[in-house]
């Protein structure tokens, strides 16, 4: 999560807390609900579906955070939108192929591998969800805006200009030019 604040902005970073904390409370909930055993490859499994939940949630944000540089009028509402749509076909590509994977441990895997690939499979199923449908909403619910996204980036440009020396050009006589 200190990765996402440092990377995007604090608004972010909180939103990927929730909808991360929304799947570990939903594959615990599963699997209290129906008093499966929970062992340490559940929990290898629910520590996957965190790092899985955010790098979906870092294509989501990058997009959001590219659509406010190329989308200047359009509102927080639409670039948000914007962004999940753009997105929608990849996420639903990788979770269909990353299922498939996870699918042939839970048939094929045996009696080791079926909890864990059960709660993956809970996990990929309610990470979708939370990565457009919770952790985007709360971004936008916590005031994100394009004030936010660039004027850190200015912030960081001027900080790096400040590092590197400035180039000048030597003034050249026109014929040098040529």
């Amino acid at each position: 999560m200190l990765y996402l604040w440092l990377r995007f902005e604090w608004r972010f970073a909180v939103a990927a807390i929730i909808a991360n904390m929304h799947d570990v409370v939903i594959i615990l909930g599963f699997f209290a609900f129906f008093q499966w055993e929970f062992n340490l490859t559940v929990l290898a499994a629910v520590l996957a579906v965190l790092g899985y939940s955010v790098n979906e949630s870092v294509v989501v944000f990058d997009r959001v955070r590219e659509n406010f540089r190329k989308m200047r009028k359009a509102s927080v509402t639409q670039i948000i939108d914007n962004a999940i749509t753009r997105t929608m076909s990849r996420t639903i590509i990788t979770h269909m192929m990353t299922q498939t994977m996870v699918g042939s441990m839970l048939l094929f895997g045996g009696e080791v591998l079926h909890n864990f690939a059960l709660a993956l499979t809970i996990g990929i199923l309610f990470g979708i969800y939370s990565s457009v449908l919770v952790a985007s909403p709360i971004a936008m619910w916590l005031g994100v805006n394009r004030a936010n996204l660039i004027g850190d980036i200015e912030k960081k440009r001027v900080r790096k200009n400040k590092r590197l020396p400035s180039r000048t050009l030597p003034n050249l006589p026109d014929s040098e030019h040529q």
